[in-house]
């Protein structure tokens, strides 16, 4: 595989792991119910506040994903 596909697969694989990991998070934090925890703000607002929870957690996820398969595939070069 030459440089520019094996980039193209790098950012394919990294767009799909950060989008499974914000859908995974909107499960989880929806799930919460903070509408009833949170009654100061609109219904909307607590979609909104959902919304933004869920993808600050699930960019936080991705990232802890996506760095762990680079280290991992980094610890080949230390034994060659």
């Amino acid at each position: 595989m030459d440089g520019s596909t094996h980039l193209g697969v790098v950012a394919l694989i990294n767009i799909i792991v950060s989008l499974c990991s914000i859908v995974f998070c909107w499960s989880i934090i929806s799930n919460l119910r903070l509408e009833q925890w949170i009654k100061t703000l609109k219904a909307s607002q607590v979609r909104v506040l959902t919304l933004i929870l869920s993808i600050v957690l699930g960019h936080q996820l991705a990232t802890f994903f996506i760095d762990y398969l680079s280290w991992s595939r980094l610890i080949g070069n230390l034994f060659s």
